[in-house]
């Protein structure tokens, strides 16, 4: 039974590679880049390191807006999954769905972004930037914490306790989670977008084309 777990699991995992290899144009930038991405993501995601501080809703939310909603959404599906079996945190169980799903809404919102944003330099991109993760990183922490909740009505709270149960151990995690990604996307995203543009190619790049 384990085996075919683990089996089905690396199959699963081996799909989104697939698809992104069938959606993104062949150029060895791009690959190499996507390799990169997903190995440093996975490889902080499962670093110890201090509750609720991550990069990898940046990374999903750069690479959504870099690639397209889909890519978006599976690079962070399978980081999310692959952080559900191994974080140092331990198993995530019940909650897994509820990060999969939440991570995936981050990169979803990194594709559309795309379609708004023109002006990568300005102050007002900056703060618009800051103020959209935080906005993603509190969709994402309601999310989880409904998982949270869930898992205690599984075991027979009231639905009414136990969100309100989740919600009250949630809320100090979840303000480290969303102040820390106020920084990291208010400062990190525009110039770390504008670096990969001259990576992949200036002007001609796939990153320029309309989604």
């Amino acid at each position: 039974m384990y085996y075919d777990l683990c089996i089905e699991s690396l199959i699963w995992m081996d799909y989104p590679s697939k698809l992104m290899q069938q959606h993104l144009v062949k150029n060895p930038h791009t690959i190499t880049f996507i390799s990169i991405l997903t190995a440093l993501c996975l490889a902080v995601q499962l670093s110890p390191r201090p509750p609720n501080v991550e990069f990898t809703s940046l990374f999903t939310f750069i690479l959504g807006f870099m690639s397209g909603s889909l890519i978006g959404v599976l690079f962070g599906s399978f980081v999310m999954f692959v952080n559900g079996f191994f974080s140092p945190w331990g198993f995530a169980g019940l909650n897994m769905p509820f990060q999969i799903a939440g991570m995936a809404v981050v990169g979803l919102a990194g594709g559309l972004y795309k379609k708004y944003l023109r002006d990568y330099s300005s102050a007002k991109s900056f703060i618009e930037v800051a103020v959209l993760g935080a906005f993603l990183t509190v969709l994402y922490d309601l999310v989880t914490n409904f998982g949270v909740a869930l898992s205690y009505m599984i075991v027979g709270m009231p639905p009414d306790l136990a969100v309100i149960t989740a919600l009250a151990y949630g809320t100090p995690f979840s303000l480290i989670h969303v102040f820390s990604n106020i920084f990291v996307f208010g400062l990190v995203f525009i110039p770390l977008i504008n670096a990969i543009k001259l990576y992949l190619g200036g002007e001609k790049s796939w990153l320029n084309k309309e989604q």
